[in-house]
This record gives structure tokens, C-alpha cells and sequence, in this order.
């Protein structure tokens, strides 16, 4: 990995980038390859993002990597994933520490082998001080089941008399979320051309811009993600206002 500087050849970066990360396996059936070649060669799209965002000043990025619908997948695609993960999280943790790049995983851990979950773990408290960017990997996640887990979470905690039941409400509820505590999600991409969100950050994505592109995963880079984001730019966020109000209040056209 590259070591990251400033660029200002995008005016207005989003402080929090989500990537449904789309096409691994098409991209490799095309190539009349193994749908385990397209997830590898996915891996440098990643490597790519995670250097982009490091020079972009971007402070956080959340992957799709492995919802909660995958385990659905043939068993020897999804065999051949965990093994990736476990190789990737070898090679890879020292390298993003040193650019400090902190680690977080999301999503129901429990699931995954007592290997794995001990090295994601390992992972993320050996980068817990990091302060470059934030990388969130969301394995065994599903949006309702990061807002059914915090409404759990919030009634054990009513259960325990620590709060009222009636004093939840959307920022009481939003601390049990899976992304608590980080800057809301400004830009959502998702690669391969499919026009949904595939149950990923039903919550965090409520004022998220969403840009969908056609691109297969594996063939994202720089120039991609600058398209991305001069979209971004372009776009007027209004949250719930009108653009007079908007205008009003920035000085400029966005917000």
C-alpha cells in the first residue's frame, strides 16, 4: 500500500463511504474462471479503496462483505471465502496498522469458526488506536438484524431499570446500532450494476446518498471512486429542506 496524501482535486469528500462491493463472481464467469478467482481478484479493489480513502481524508468506510443472506451461497464458494478472509487478515493487518487504519468488524461475529472470530478480534484490538480511517467490515450482517439487536439491547437495558421505555427514541436507539458513535453514512456505492440495497444499513443509509454503477468490483480503482464522488458533489443535500433554505444556510448550494 502506497502511503497516502492530501488531494484536493475533489472539493467535497463525504466523511463516511459505504460500498456494497458487487460482481466478484460474474466478473470471473466472464473470464471463464472459478467464482473464488473473482473474489481474489476483489481484493485489490479493496486495496485500492482503502488507498483512496487514506488520501481522500475519507474518516470512514464500511464494507459488505459477507451478509447474513451469503451463508445461502453454494458451500464451497462460501468455504472458499472464509479461507480468503483468514488469509487477507494475515497478510493484511500489519500493513494497514502501520497507514493507521483502524479495524472494526460488524455484524453477528458468532456465526464464523472460534479461528476466525479469534483473529478478528486480534485485529481490531491491535489497531483500536488508529486514527487515519476507519474501516468497518460488515460480515455476517443484515440491516434488520443490526435494528432488531439494538432493540434488544435496549430492552435488556429497560429490563436492568438503567432507562425508561418511554424515553427510546431514535438517538437513544442509535447507540445499540452497529456504526454507533461514527460520522453518518454521506455516500453509498454499490458495483455490478444491481439497483438495490440488498439489506445493508437500513438505518445508516437514511440520508445517505446512493450511486449505483455498473462496474464489477474487481474492476474498481481511482478513477472509478472519482466518479463516484464528483456525484456526490454535484448532488444538493437537503435533509428535508428546501434548496432556498439550503443556500440560505451554507452559502454555497450543498450541505
Amino acid at each position: 500500500m502506497s502511503s497516502p496524501s492530501a488531494s484536493a482535486d475533489i472539493v467535497r469528500a463525504p466523511q463516511h463511504l459505504a460500498i456494497v462491493m458487487d460482481g466478484n463472481g460474474r466478473w470471473a464467469e466472464r473470464r471463464h474462471r472459478p467464482r473464488s478467482f473473482g473474489h481474489r481478484e476483489g481484493q485489490k479493489a479493496l486495496r485500492a479503496t482503502l488507498e483512496y480513502c487514506l488520501r481522500r481524508g475519507i474518516k470512514a468506510l464500511t464494507l459488505f462483505a459477507f451478509s447474513s443472506e451469503n451463508w445461502r451461497r453454494p458451500e464451497e464458494e462460501v468455504g472458499a471465502l472464509m479461507q480468503l478472509f483468514l488469509k487477507a487478515l494475515d497478510r493484511e493487518v500489519d500493513e494497514l496498522h502501520g497507514h493507521g487504519v483502524r479495524i472494526e468488524f460488524i455484524g453477528d461475529l458468532s456465526a464464523f469458526s472460534p479461528e476466525l472470530q479469534a483473529r478478528m478480534h486480534k485485529a481490531m484490538e491491535k489497531t483500536r488506536a488508529n486514527t487515519a480511517l476507519l474501516a468497518n467490515v460488515a460480515v455476517n450482517y443484515g440491516g434488520r438484524w443490526d435494528i432488531a439487536n439494538a432493540a434488544r439491547l435496549a430492552a435488556g437495558a429497560v429490563a436492568r431499570g438503567e432507562i425508561e421505555a418511554a424515553s427510546i427514541n431514535e438517538t437513544l436507539l442509535a447507540r445499540w446500532l452497529a456504526l454507533s458513535g461514527q460520522p453518518p453514512v454521506d455516500l453509498f456505492i454499490r458495483t455490478g450494476g444491481e439497483l438495490r440495497i440488498s439489506n445493508f444499513l437500513l438505518w445508516q443509509l437514511a440520508y445517505a446518498e446512493l450511486v449505483f454503477i455498473d462496474t464489477l468490483w474487481p474492476d474498481v480503482d481511482a478513477a472509478v471512486l472519482d466518479d463516484c464522488l464528483n456525484e456526490f458533489t454535484r448532488r444538493e443535500r437537503r435533509f428535508g429542506q428546501t434548496s432556498a433554505q439550503v443556500v440560505a444556510g451554507s452559502g454555497q448550494g450543498v450541505a
